[in-house]
């Protein structure tokens, strides 16, 4: 089973590598081998996926009805922002270019576990799209969890 969980600080090197914590690497599932699906997300940060978990997200988009516009607007701009990438032996992606300008990443990167993917923010963003209040967060999980 998949569990990427907690946060972690991290850094990208001048090649535009980041190095993934051990803890994200130990927990891919053991068929995801050296490739793992790199996708812009909607909002501006990265989404690392284990290709066992892009497969089930591949398989709803790849499904829709390429006849209906809806569907093929949303199956063309998904599958655009898509790139697979590997982990090589020191355990880095190879980050491209255009994902890093569109999540704002340079130097240093907040590395965030989200149950079955991780997200790749600038740290700065990321702590504007925090919930800092435990109100809000305990009202979110009452919303969500106890339907």
């Amino acid at each position: 089973m998949t569990f990427l969980a907690s946060t972690y600080d991290c850094k990208i090197d001048a090649k535009g590598r980041l190095v993934l914590p051990s803890k994200i690497k130990t927990n891919f599932p053991e068929d995801t081998g050296n490739e793992v699906v790199l996708r812009m997300a909607f909002e501006p940060c990265l989404i690392l996926y284990p290709m066992v978990e892009f497969r089930k997200t591949y398989q709803k988009i790849a499904g829709l009805n390429e006849f209906n516009k809806e569907h093929r607007a949303l199956q063309r701009n998904f599958f655009s922002s898509v790139q697979t990438v590997e982990i090589d032996s020191a355990g880095r992606i190879l980050i491209p270019k255009q994902m890093l300008q569109y999540a704002g990443l340079e130097k240093d990167a907040m590395v965030v576990g989200t149950g079955l993917r991780v997200e790749i923010w600038n740290p700065e963003r990321y702590n504007s799209q925090s919930i800092e209040d435990p109100d809000e967060l305990s009202k979110l999980a009452e919303k969500y969890l106890l339907e």
